[in-house]
């Protein structure tokens, strides 16, 4: 009997088949995917409107991103258990439907406090979108087709953050900030009714029993990412561990990650499957997801920044500037998705490695005189790098796993790509700042009264100033103050190129990781990858 059942159990995983066309699925699926990934950067640009409508501060409103991003990562490895429970597509609709029904209640939102609940609940239905339509994808094409698969999934997860604050900026500006939720309903409610129409849930799924629910093992998830969401989320504004509320996170963010990890590896069914990390590919390919992400994010939080603080684009116009950031990712996935059936997926990763720090690179020789074209092209490579590390790594990883393992480690891979943003873009914000002070102190040692070369450039703004006002012979205070704030501006140029070199040197370092990747032979038609 153990033997048929075991038989049972191979048929299902290997030869199971979903009844709808793959390319169908794989249109449904995608659709809540990248409105899912859009909604984690399109209110970046409009923190301003929403903090004046809401009588709060800018530092206030951006719970309104930091809310969703915890309640978001919360979910995210929780998303195998959950489908298993009460099945995949159940659950995959209602997810849906709960993400559209809060988008279209933080539109109308009427204060604060409701947004930042509604956000809670828009990040809780929006966790298990990406790991559950990447897991779907891939049980639903043969292995000769995964590449494409991948790619076609890529395409929403690294083109939506980019798209995210132009159509914000453009939605603001024309409307209202309520529009960047309102969006969302048309969008999931197309999702729900081509997923009832197209999706089926496999016989894994189906017959699956994923055990009670662990509820210390809930807590001390919910503990590890909560904490850490926030201790990265305002670390540089409080000065890190300078503040005793950010040491009492960043305990309390360690205590449950190492509580989370006893818990899962005693338990008989896991909530998360740690024991995956013990195949190699599946554990260097995480580590390189959280990489990428780190790179990709701040890559993409420092171009806009640049052009916004230091030659005063406004946030539409700067996120119109980096938009080529999208298109080189598109294009690039579409590329790699049929190269990848013939070409090593590890020769394919290091060149994304060697053209993302040759963007970093290229991004490093910015100065203030610089125009929108100067960025175009460092963003096309910065965006092609993604689509040649995105899926070579993603179907590595995942090759040695058996059909049933590909839900949990998706979910974990997903969890991985929002916590290397995270940590990407406070890495990036706390070198930008200290960095910059360096460079001030630096630059203002050379200010002093013996300099005469410094002395007769004041006396001319000066000059210039009082004319200007026409009051001659009060232009001291005014050229002191425009010195300065050249000192300031060319201080936050030089820890912008430094940052960027340090990410040129972190794509290189990630080469080496890519080498303990195990080689995968490249799936042929009718030869299963487990």
């Amino acid at each position: 009997m153990e033997s048929e059942a075991a038989a049972e159990n191979h048929f299902d995983h290997e030869a199971w088949r979903p009844s709808v066309n793959p390319w169908l699925i794989a249109v449904s699926v995608i659709l809540p995917t990248f409105m899912e990934v859009l909604d984690t950067t399109i209110a970046n640009v409009a923190l301003d409107h929403i903090a004046g409508s809401m009588s709060a501060s800018y530092s206030q409103a951006t719970w309104v991103l930091t809310s969703y991003l915890i309640s978001n990562a919360v979910v995210l490895p929780l998303t195998a258990w959950l489908g298993n429970r009460f099945q995949r597509k159940r659950f995959l609709l209602f997810c849906i439907f709960l993400f559209t029904a809060s988008s279209l209640l933080c539109g109308l939102s009427i204060n604060l406090p409701m947004l930042l609940a509604m956000r809670v609940l828009q990040g809780i239905g929006g966790g298990a979108l990406a790991p559950i339509s990447q897991a779907i994808l891939m049980e639903s094409f043969p292995p000769r087709k995964q590449g494409t698969a991948q790619a076609l999934f890529g395409l929403g997860v690294v083109v939506a953050p980019v798209v995210g604050p132009v159509l914000g900026g453009w939605l603001t500006d024309s409307y209202s900030w309520r529009w960047i939720y309102y969006v969302n309903v048309p969008v999931g409610l197309l999702a729900m009714w081509a997923i009832q129409q197209t999706v089926e849930d496999p016989p894994w799924v189906r017959h699956s029993d994923p055990g009670p629910l662990d509820a210390l093992g809930l807590l001390a998830l919910s503990l590890w990412l909560g904490c850490q969401e926030v201790c990265l989320d305002k670390g540089q504004e409080d000065d890190w561990f300078g503040s005793s509320f950010i040491r009492a996170m960043a305990f309390l963010a360690v205590a449950g990650f190492v509580v989370f990890v006893w818990r899962e590896l005693r338990a008989k069914k896991p909530m998360v499957d740690l024991r995956l990390f013990a195949v190699r590919n599946f554990a260097v390919g995480t580590v390189l997801i959280f990489l990428t992400s780190v790179l990709i994010y701040s890559i993409g939080l420092l171009t806009p920044q640049f052009l916004e603080l230091l030659l005063g684009y406004t946030a539409l116009a700067a996120g119109v500037a980096t938009s080529p950031l999208g298109l080189g990712a598109a294009v690039s996935m579409v590329i790699v998705g049929i190269a990848v059936r013939w070409i090593d997926g590890r020769l394919i990763a290091i060149l994304g490695f060697v053209v993302l720090a040759a963007a970093a690179l290229r991004l490093a020789q910015i100065n203030l005189a610089i125009g929108p074209w100067t960025v175009f092209w460092p963003q096309i490579l910065a965006g092609s790098a993604m689509g040649f590390l995105f899926i070579p790594v993603n179907l590595l990883g995942t090759a040695p796993l058996r059909r049933d393992q590909i839900g949990s480690a998706t979910g974990t891979m997903n969890l991985m790509r929002n916590v290397g943003g995270s940590v990407g873009i406070a890495w990036v914000s706390t070198m930008l700042a200290r960095r910059s002070q360096a460079h001030q102190t630096m630059l203002g040692q050379h200010m002093t009264a013996g300099n005469l070369t410094l002395l007769q450039d004041l006396r001319g703004i000066g000059g210039y100033l009082a004319a200007m006002r026409g009051s001659f012979g009060h232009g001291a205070k005014p050229a002191l103050a425009a010195a300065y704030g050249m000192l300031q501006q060319q201080a936050a140029l030089l820890s912008f190129i430094d940052v960027f070199q340090d990410l040129a040197l972190v794509a290189l370092g990630a080469i080496l990781l890519v080498a303990l990747l195990e080689r995968m032979a490249p799936p042929r038609e009718g030869v299963s990858l487990h």
